[in-house]
């Protein structure tokens, strides 16, 4: 029986030789790759400068990894001669890059390979921060330059805002020459500028550049602060002008107060001040004081104005003798004392009857002559 041709065997191996080197390419792929499976890595590049590759250890702690790389794929692997350290424990490494490029690493665990990686260089860029700006005042409308960087496909971006906002606002181009316009010269402004790679050229991993240091202008001159020239002329008036405007209104309603409580609640005259000793030296008991005193207290004026009711006539009292009765002289323009009774010397002789309309009230020792419309208060 003769073998079977050369091509007919051929189609009957090559699918098991296909499906065998798929298994076991599987299988090592996954030994390798499995235990580095748990390190998240960052990498940056800045500015094509300096390359930095940091690794999570969270889930190997208290273990120092050996990080070997190279630029070439026909270069040998060296070690890294600047370890990033976290704890004592290496957490990175931080590579001296001359250009863009490829970068082939690997994180070793002892004798145990962890990760094996390679990737572009300018796909983690991170640009300088822009240095050295000037700007260039034009009415209402400021210029920012600065010096480029020295490869393409960036975006420079300029931020200003004044201090009474509350967010940025962001101008960008291509290059370091950005114009903003509507700007009020006698404001103080800030100003910030940083740089982003674009997407489209460099990828999506990358990172934009830190923020420069901020600048603060106003009518075109650089300025320490701009709190004192914007804040005091506007803030601190109008914090004046409050203060003094509550400090009137509470006045105001003080002296109002004042008024309102006047109308309300009149004040009640206070009658130690009309009958001197009446409380100091006989505690308001009116017969004794009046016992003390020569002369009956003169009625005095109300506050509206008017007199109150008071007798036409002035009646004189003199307080009588214990011992000795004594006549009561009324001392009245109606009631005159004759010449005949001063002559006479008739001091136990009654007065005179009272003409008609006038009437005698007699109250203790006290003799008093009223009118009909004579009243008299105790």
């Amino acid at each position: 029986m003769p073998p079977p041709p050369a091509s007919t065997m051929r189609r009957v191996f090559l699918p098991w030789v296909a499906a065998a080197v798929f298994l076991l390419g599987h299988a090592n792929a996954s030994g390798k790759t499995k235990p580095g499976s748990a390190l998240q890595l960052q990498v940056i590049n800045f500015n094509f400068e300096t390359v930095q590759v940091t690794w999570n250890t969270s889930a190997y702690a208290g273990i120092n990894f050996t990080f070997i790389y190279k630029f070439d794929k026909k270069e040998e692997y060296r070690s890294c001669s600047n370890y990033i350290l976290q704890q004592g424990y290496s957490a990175g490494c931080l590579l001296e890059v001359q250009r863009d490029g490829p970068l082939y690493f690997s994180i070793w665990n002892g004798t145990e390979p962890l990760l094996t990686k390679d990737l572009a260089i300018s796909a983690y860029l991170k640009p300088r921060s822009p240095g050295d700006l000037s700007f260039r005042w034009r009415e209402e409308a400021v210029t920012v330059t600065c010096s480029n960087l020295g490869y393409s496909d960036l975006q420079y971006e300029i931020q200003h805002k004044t201090v009474f906002d509350t967010e940025w606002q962001s101008t960008e181009a291509e290059n370091c020459n950005v114009t903003i316009d509507g700007l009020d010269t006698e404001k103080c402004y800030f100003f910030r500028a940083r740089v982003k790679a674009l997407e489209f050229a460099y990828g999506s991993e990358t990172h934009p550049s830190d923020w420069s240091e901020v600048t603060r202008l106003q009518r075109g001159e650089l300025r320490d602060s701009c709190w004192e020239s914007s804040l005091f002329p506007r803030f601190i008036l109008v914090a004046a002008m409050v203060c003094f405007l509550t400090l009137f209104l509470l006045l105001l309603s003080l002296w109002k107060l004042h008024r309102i409580k006047k109308v309300l609640m009149p004040s009640v005259p206070d009658p130690k001040f009309s009958f001197l000793g009446l409380f100091e030296s006989h505690q308001g008991n009116f017969q004794e004081w009046i016992k003390d005193t020569q002369n009956v207290a003169p009625l005095n004026r109300m506050e509206d104005g008017e007199l109150e009711c008071a007798p036409e006539d002035a009646v004189v009292v003199q307080p009588a003798e214990a011992e000795t009765p004594k006549a009561v002289v009324m001392m009245s323009p109606l009631y005159p004392q004759t010449g005949e009774e001063d002559a006479t010397g008739a001091s136990g002789q009654l007065p005179h009857q009272p003409r008609q309309g006038r009437g005698v009230v007699s109250l203790g020792d006290f003799t008093f002559v009223m009118s009909e419309n004579s009243y008299m208060v105790l």
